[in-house]
Order: C-alpha cells, then structure tokens, then sequence
C-alpha cells in the first residue's frame, strides 16, 4: 500500500498536521467537583458485606451507604461554588453527612470505617481557615476513637485516624491553591487591560497635542504664504518652507510618540511658539525666572507652552500673548495669557476646564504632582497656568553669584516692534 510523505497508510496526498486554536493558550484549570468522586470507590468494601450478607440489617445498611454516597456527591459540588459553598445549607449537609458516617461506623466497623476519610475530605472541599483545622482535627481523634472501639483487626486505628486527617489537610491545600491561582491569573489580566488602557489614553494624549499644535502651525503658515504670495513671493516661499519643516518634525514627533520616547524640551517648544504666534500675527513676549528645571519638568511644561499656544492661535483672536516662567526652588510656575476674546468673560477660572488638550494636561500633571488652571485672564484674555515640583534642581543665581535678568528681551525673528517683545 502506498504510503503519503508523513508515512501514514493511504493516498499518495500529503496529510497535513493542523494545530487546534487556542492550544497554544491553553492551561491547566482548576479541580472540578468530579476529580473528587472516584474517592467513592473507598466504601466498595462496605457494598461487598452488603452483597454478601456479612452485615447486619442489610436494608438498613443499604439506606445508609445511599445517603451517604449522595450527601458526598452533594456537598462535593457545592464546594467548588463559592456562594454555595459558604451559605448555611452546606454545613447543614455536612453535619448530616457526619450523623451517617458515625451511625454507619460505629454499627459495622470494619471496612465502614473508611467513611471517615471520605468526610474528612467532604470537610475539605467546604471548610475554610480555622474551622478546618478544628473540624479535620476534631474527625481524627474521633474517627482514631471509633476505630480502636470497633476494630477487628482488619485495620490499624492510627492509619484510620492519619487518613482521616491527611484526606480533609491535603484537599482543601489543593483548592486553596487553585483558587489563588485562578485569582492571580484574573489579576493578571487585569492588570493587562489596565496596562493597555494606560497606553491608549497616552498615545491619544500625545497625538493630540502633536497633531492638534501642528495642523494648526501648517494652517496658519498657509493663511500666511496665501496672503503674502500676491506681494512679496519670496517671503511666501520662506512660509512654504516653514510649512515643510513643520510636516517633517510632525513625522519625526509621530514616530517617537508611538515608541512612546519622546521627550519634549520647553526651549523648543517656546521657539515653536514664537514661529506659530508671528505666523499669525501675535506678538509673544517670554519672562524665564528661578532655577534650572529638570528634564521631566521642562518636557511637562513644553506640554503645557504646546496645548496654550494651540488654543490662542485657534480661537483667541489676540494680538499678543505672554509667557512667564517662574518659582522657586521647590515649586515651578508657568502662565500663558492672551489678550483676546476668550470664551467666556464672565467664567470662573477651573482647574482642567476646555476639550480633550487641556484635560489630558490636567492629567499629565497632576500624575507628577501638579496642577493645572485655566479660564479667563481678568480684563480680557485668556490665562492658563500650570505649577510643578522641581524635580532635581540645579544651582540658583543666588548660590552662584549670578545675577538674574528678569526682563524681557526681543525673540529673534519675531517681526514685531516694541521693546517688551521677545524671548
């Protein structure tokens, strides 16, 4: 007979192995209630001095091996459901089940006695912490004292007693067990969904301010080269080209942001801001004060300068918008105001208030220990502010002797007059 390439009997086709889904994922549960009822198999020695007649009141002893045999197999299964297990009908069961055993040991001894460690093991699969110890403990000695009464020589009392004792230890160790590692893996995957959950609301956190900041930089660059064309092509061109470089970094900022590396700087950030408010005609003016600022405070609060310099080109209608960086050496502060329209002239200030921007910096900042508030600026305009623990401060001008220059100075570029404009 010819045979295929795997060297089964058949036609010459090839068979084909094929992996059931899910066989990878596969793993060991937990004990069901039918793992426990070949343990039945121990009273066959009590049926076979019923079959035999070598006991008394066969009738009597055939009603008792049933009641017993069904109140196991009824207390087996509520002990593998938690609720059941512990509700008051369980314990009813089980003293019943403990009344058949004592009245069907101590009437036949012998093989009988073996009932002992079947309801050590019931006891197992409903008792928990200490009235299983109790109540294995208290079965041994009793089930030790019957069998020294009643035996015949056919079985060692203290092997009866162990048994009864080891049966109740050993099964409800096993459950226990199974349990926490149901509960542990159920933890687990928790925890997965939590982790994943985290990264998604990171990921849109951050492709909302990259892509929120800079769709609105390229409409402004564009607005911008659009008005310039008809007059002055050169400087729309410049414009053009802002607009490329602007696309390439969103790239480059996109890419980093999925990896989940990406490390804003507040220098950057603030010259970003000077290129999108000249863009669109807003004059910015920075005030930097106080310490050095870490790496984490300065990429939080080029968050902060990103999302505020979004809003004032979108919806502020202003024509200048301020910057000011200041604090101490355990606190940082950083307050951008506008003097535009605003949404609201007579709305309170509220910590968090606008879209998603502004939620997810109330977020970013309260997970380092900050706080973020915006609303409107008295008068007119608009001021967000946002306050930082200085996370590893450096050196201040005090401490070194350097004195420190809190005026503004001219942003380069900035393409508006006045001596209070710059960076």
């Amino acid at each position: 007979m010819p045979r295929n390439r795997t060297g089964t009997p058949g036609s010459g086709r090839p068979r084909r192995w094929r992996r059931r889904k899910g066989d990878g994922e596969r793993r060991p549960g937990p004990p069901g209630p039918y793992a426990l009822l070949p343990w039945l198999l121990m009273g066959l020695g009590s049926f076979s001095n019923l079959f035999q007649g070598e006991a008394a009141n066969p009738w009597l002893g055939g009603l008792g091996l049933l009641a017993f045999n069904s109140l196991y197999v009824s207390v087996v299964f509520r002990g593998f459901d938690r609720r059941k297990r512990e509700s008051p009908v369980s314990y009813w069961l089980l003293g019943a089940m403990t009344a058949v055993t004592l009245a069907l040991a101590i009437g036949y001894g012998g093989s009988w006695l073996l009932f002992f460690p079947l309801l050590s093991l019931a006891c197992g699969a409903i008792l928990r912490n200490r009235q299983l110890g109790v109540g294995v403990l208290t079965l041994a000695v009793v089930a030790t004292a019957v069998a020294v009464w009643r035996s015949n020589g056919s079985s060692d009392p203290w092997t009866i007693g162990y048994g009864t004792f080891i049966s109740g230890a050993v099964t409800a160790a096993i459950l226990t067990l199974a349990e926490t590692v149901m509960e542990l893996r159920a933890t687990r995957q928790e925890l997965a969904r939590s982790a994943v959950e985290k990264e998604r609301l990171r990921f849109s956190r951050d492709l909302h301010d990259l892509l929120g900041h800079t769709l609105s930089v390229i409409v402004v660059k564009s607005e911008a080269a659009r008005r310039l064309a008809p007059r002055d092509m050169d400087a729309a061109l410049l414009q053009v080209a802002d607009i490329e470089s602007v696309g390439r970094q969103a790239l480059t900022e996109i890419r980093e942001a999925v990896t989940g590396y990406r490390e804003g700087s507040l220098a950057t950030e603030l010259d970003r801001a000077r290129s999108a408010l000249t863009a669109a005609g807003i004059e910015p003016v920075v005030r930097r004060s106080g310490p050095p600022l870490a790496p984490q405070t300065e990429a939080l609060l080029g968050w902060v300068v990103r999302e505020a310099v979004t809003n004032v080109v979108r919806h502020s209608h202003a024509t200048t918008c301020s910057f000011v960086l200041d604090g101490t050496a355990e606190r940082v502060r950083l307050t951008v105001t506008d003097d535009g329209s605003g949404p609201n002239g007579d709305a309170p200030a509220t910590p968090g208030i606008g879209g998603t921007g502004l939620t997810g910096l109330t977020e970013r900042l309260a997970a380092s220990g900050g706080s973020l508030r915006a609303g409107p600026a008295p008068g007119r305009g608009f001021v967000v502010t946002a306050e930082l623990p200085v996370d590893g401060p450096g050196p201040s001008d005090e401490e070194t002797g350097t004195p420190q220059d809190d005026r503004p100075v001219r942003m380069p570029g900035s393409g508006c007059g006045g001596d209070d404009a710059g960076v």
